[in-house]
């Protein structure tokens, strides 16, 4: 692959700060494409070009795939001792968690408004925070101290965990279906649920624009591929952004345990078990011929042999255990979620509050919060979704979401 060096002296002459400038690979590079009859041009586009990095191994595109910052959400990439952090994205580490409880469907119609106050009471959203937040092991994390853009996060972090982010993130009750002779030996029928999606909030977004500005003086590409500049991992930069992106990760997952933890005390209940599973994060894997690579899942996440994970619809469409059947091609990976067809601006323009209440009615789910950029409308048909990664994952349990919290207010989304 050509890489083309350019002296600092010349860049700072041409108005760059110090950094070295790369071309990208010419020609069309072939990769996977997952659902290709339902995957818009300029997700295909964003990924074509990533895969002309010089850095990059192989790469995959999952069937929920659209347009995003650099990688497309969907997006799976493999590089050469390099993390990009826009191919991570700006939340870091955002994930689903699900928790089964005990009682079955009828309490859940018997108490709708006890589990709805449930939701009121124990989350928050958006720029809400708790007035006593809980404590964490991770917010005494060393990491805090010696990274000085961490140092500078703590306060937010400490005063925002145990919430969910504005956007696609919610904490919903359903039931989830197991069948006959499921993993946990569980008898077969329908199950309350809780399902929440959040990442690491205010932590996780600064962390992605500190370290995407040190990618981007460091390393120069053409116009199409700036938001894809990376950082080797050898180098000083490289090693604090995988450090602070380890953080951020283990924090999104301190909150949703807090979530769970704060529902299950509601509740009076301890949950039979947990399933949870994150994207937008890089990995330290190994290709099937043994070479490390690290692998960038940008609205994908990780479909390993036996790894579990949630794959979510919409608020009125259902949710899906997986496990996954680690397929090389797809780089162990599998989809996130549905996938926008619809932007946020087209959604408002395009949907109205009456549209958004007879589709909730529809399907019998109560809604608390929520914008008409999340209608059901403006997502992929889950089921196509799952058609198209047979390939990648089976079904262990479907979740039916009933009762949705979202954020309310005009907090800008965090997704």
């Amino acid at each position: 692959m050509k890489r083309k060096m350019i002296s600092g002296k010349d860049l700072v002459k041409m108005g760059y700060p110090k950094g070295n400038a790369y071309d990208l690979t010419p020609g069309k590079v072939d990769f996977p494409i997952y659902g290709a009859a339902q995957i818009d041009e300029g997700a295909l586009g964003q990924m074509e070009v990533a895969m002309k990095l010089p850095v990059t191994v192989s790469g995959a595109l999952m069937p929920d795939a659209h347009p995003g910052y650099g990688l497309p959400i969907g997006g799976v990439l493999a590089t050469d001792n390099a993390v990009i952090p826009y191919g991570v994205g700006v939340d870091i580490g955002c994930r689903m968690c699900l928790t089964a409880y005990p009682m079955g469907e009828d309490y859940l119609d018997e108490n709708r408004s006890a589990l709805k106050k449930m939701l009121l009471d124990n989350t928050r959203f958006g720029r809400q925070t708790f007035k006593r937040p809980m404590e964490h092991e991770v917010l005494d994390r060393p990491e805090f101290n010696e990274i000085t853009v961490l140092r500078e996060l703590k306060d937010k972090a400490a005063s925002q965990i145990g919430t969910s982010g504005s956007g696609n993130h919610f904490v919903e009750f359903g039931t989830l279906q197991l069948a006959e002779g499921n993993i946990w030996s569980l008898p077969p029928g329908n199950y309350l649920a809780l399902l929440s999606h959040s990442g690491s909030r205010g932590l996780g977004a600064e962390i992605a624009r500190y370290y995407t500005r040190v990618a981007r003086e460091k390393c120069l590409l053409p116009a199409e591929a700036q938001n894809l500049a990376w950082l080797d991992l050898s180098t000083e930069a490289g090693q604090e952004y995988w450090i602070a992106m380890n953080l951020a990760g283990d924090y999104a997952s301190a909150n949703h345990h807090q979530i769970h933890e704060r529902m299950a005390r509601s509740l009076g209940e301890q949950p039979l078990f947990m399933v949870e599973n994150h994207h937008n994060f890089a990995w330290k894997e190994k290709l099937h011929d043994g070479r490390e690579v690290i692998v960038h899942r940008k609205g994908a996440t990780p479909a390993g042999r036996d790894v579990l994970g949630v794959i979510p619809g919409s608020m009125t469409a259902p949710g899906f255990i997986v496990r996954g059947k680690g397929n090389p091609a797809s780089l162990a990976s599998a989809a996130h979620g549905a996938g926008r067809v619809m932007s946020r601006t087209a959604a408002k323009s395009s949907i109205s509050d009456k549209m958004l209440k007879q589709e909730l009615e529809k399907h019998g789910v109560e809604l608390i919060g929520g914008g008409l950029d999340e209608a059901p409308m403006v997502y992929k048909d889950i089921r196509d979704v799952m058609r198209y990664q047979d390939d990648l994952v089976e079904t262990l349990g479907v979740f039916t979401p009933r009762i949705v919290r979202m954020c309310g207010d005009a907090t800008p989304p965090e997704d």
